[in-house]
């Protein structure tokens, strides 16, 4: 049986192993792989080498903390498996961030800030993550780290990390979030419908970047969200004294989110 589903493994991982492109690194891949996911409690390399009569430490090793590989061709690899299981019309696209907590500083990314897996503030990494989901089954299909502006505005952190110089610039979750469903689309992943959370929902830009893509979509929005007529308009009242104002403001008075809902005439809809 342990056989049999090594060798369903392998047939799977073909594709991933093509676009590593390098003979040894395509033994350790599936190697790894089975390591995680087969038999045993300790899932660091040293015991899982040692359950593998066909592996060394060294070379798994090697494979895990010193191997550079172009990323591309994995993921083209993992968007058109995604694509061909679960794509289509009818398919999701969801976005939502996912956090590692951590200890000290020295991690990229690392500063103490909102961890969606705790519910609280901590000291963790935050990553923006895309999954493809048709029905009950979520594939994902991306995952990209978000960097606070504590480091982006740290040259010398960065450097010290070894940041790749076009990933330095500051960007916001959402802005993250726009480029992956730009480069998902690009890629030829049919999905039918964008869905992300209130984290998401509430970026205005988030919104209409959506919409200016042609996409329908559903995002959560908190409940103190201020909601306005859809002919509002900006404008710069007079003021009778003082300084000119530098910003426009709404001419009518916002409801909130919370009170649209709760007095908003609501009829039944499908599609």
């Amino acid at each position: 049986m342990e056989t049999d589903w090594r060798g369903q493994l392998e047939d799977w991982l073909a594709p991933f192993v093509a676009g590593l492109r390098h003979k040894t690194r395509s033994r350790m891949c599936p190697a790894y792989i089975a390591g995680l996911i087969g038999p045993g409690d300790r899932k660091s390399i040293q015991p899982m080498a040692a359950r593998d009569d066909d592996v060394s430490y060294d070379r798994l090793h090697h494979f895990i903390a010193s191997s550079v590989w172009d990323e591309e061709p994995l993921e083209a690899a993992l968007l058109a498996e995604a694509d061909r299981q679960v794509g289509g019309n009818d398919a999701w696209l969801i976005i939502d961030d996912t956090a590692l907590p951590k200890k000290g500083r020295h991690s990229v990314g690392v500063a103490p800030q909102y961890a969606s897996t705790l519910g609280k503030n901590a000291n963790c990494q935050t990553l923006v993550s895309t999954a493809l989901a048709s029905g009950e089954v979520p594939v994902m299909i991306g995952l990209r780290l978000f960097l606070p502006e504590s480091w982006t505005s740290d040259t010398a952190r960065l450097e010290q990390a070894g940041v790749p110089t076009d990933c330095r610039s500051y960007r916001t979750k959402p802005e993250i979030a726009l480029a992956e469903i730009d480069r998902i689309r690009a890629a030829g992943v049919s999905f039918g419908c964008v869905l992300a959370d209130a984290g998401y929902g509430m970026s205005a830009p988030f919104r209409q970047g959506l919409s200016e893509r042609g996409f329908t979509w559903a995002v959560g929005i908190p409940f103190k969200q201020k909601v306005y007529a859809h002919d509002v308009a900006m404008i710069f009242p007079v003021a009778g004294r003082g300084r000119p104002r530098k910003n426009a403001i709404p001419d009518v008075r916002s409801i909130s989110a919370k009170t649209m809902l709760e007095t908003a005439k609501w009829r039944k809809a499908s599609w």
